[in-house]
């Protein structure tokens, strides 16, 4: 996969808001349906007698017939009732959304094989399309791919328990040998009877070199790069790397392979270049939703670990998206060190708050 780094500005840190004071700058906001507005003010159209929030999609009333509240109350006081289609005394409807596809998540973790894409849009209360659409946008991964890392998961936890492969491949909810085969090099990294003993069979090729930041080690399976590693000690990233891979064959010292450190390394000092790199990425269907977030947070930019769990449905896992950083094993390209406090102080780094301010000081320039 190709890492574009001035992508969309999907994920700030910057508050928006805070300036629809004016009528000016209310009717504005209500004529580019800005849900950044919602629960700021609502707005009543005095010719059907409702009362909306800014982002509402009905059609845009005349600026004559428009008065602003500040509160769902104030605009009942005035004798308005609330719109049928954005509910405005009830939640957001972004938070509406990702609530439902948190509930949609549940269903695909829980179910014994993967609900079909309509069922979980009629659960939803939703279309095919649509559910299909807000679930990608809010989760980072479609219904599809969320399912599928899931149970990938599953399996990962339980081939070194059972006795067989296949034992493991039913405990996961793969009905079939068949459709788990077809998947499991994708979903692995390797061949499962390899994954169960370590990684025993699996070629690594890896390299390590110098950046501003201290020792860097990127790593590189067949399919891609697998880890990208930073510490003050060359000897001690080679042993991270063994303990990651216990069983597999670790090839370092290939030339060609250099190249590739030396493509992070430029990535490093220059950031804003990109990284066109494929990533072999592993982790639970949790963890790569919120990888996936990571990486739409521009260059120069930080987003908070209550933004990022909100952003993928789940407001309320704020320290399991810390943990879901924490686990990320390839530095940089995955940019966990763009997600900072609340209050915009750094937390925690796994490589070091120091080289997390580096960093984003070096996106900043």
């Amino acid at each position: 996969m190709k890492i574009e780094m001035m992508k969309r500005p999907a994920v700030r840190s910057e508050r928006r808001g805070s300036g629809y004071v004016s009528d000016v700058q209310r009717w504005k906001a209500v004529i580019h349906r800005d849900a950044n507005a919602d629960g700021k003010f609502y707005y009543s159209v005095k010719t059907t007698g409702v009362y909306c929030r800014p982002s509402c999609a009905a059609r845009l009333a005349r600026r004559e017939n428009v008065q602003f509240h500040n509160s769902c109350a104030e605009a009942e006081r005035a004798g308005f009732r609330a719109c049928k289609r954005c509910r405005p005394n009830g939640p957001a409807l972004a938070e509406q959304y990702a609530m439902k596809v948190a509930t949609a998540c549940r269903t695909i973790e829980t179910a014994e094989g993967p609900p079909s894409l309509d069922a979980l849009a009629n659960a939803a209360g939703m279309s095919r399309f649509h559910f299909h659409r807000v679930f990608t946008q809010i989760a980072g991964l479609t219904p599809k791919a969320y399912a599928i890392a899931h149970r990938a998961e599953r399996v990962r936890q339980a081939l070194p328990k059972r006795n067989t492969v296949t034992e493991a491949i039913y405990e996961a909810g793969f009905n079939s040998n068949g459709r788990f085969y077809a998947e499991s090099s994708r979903m692995l990294g390797m061949a499962p009877k390899n994954f169960r003993e370590g990684g025993t069979g699996t070629t690594i090729r890896f390299a390590i070199g110098e950046c501003s930041l201290g020792s860097i080690l990127a790593s590189s399976s067949e399919k891609g790069v697998c880890a990208i590693l930073l510490g003050d000690d060359p000897n001690e990233l080679a042993r991270e790397l063994h303990r990651r891979f216990p069983k597999a064959q670790l090839i370092g010292g290939d030339k060609d392979f250099e190249r590739v450190v030396a493509q992070v390394i430029g990535f490093v000092e220059a950031p804003r270049l990109g990284l066109d790199l494929p990533l072999d990425v592993r982790g639970t269907a949790f963890q790569q939703r919120v990888w996936n977030a990571l990486r739409e947070i521009p260059v120069g930019s930080t987003a908070s670990y209550a933004e990022i769990a909100k952003r993928i449905g789940a407001p309320k896992s704020v320290r399991a998206v810390a943990g879901a950083c924490a686990a990320n094993a390839i530095a940089v390209a995955i940019p966990c060190h763009r997600v900072v406090r609340m209050d915009g102080s750094l937390s925690g780094y796994r490589w070091g708050v120091k080289r997390k301010r580096a960093l984003l000081n070096l996106e900043a320039a």
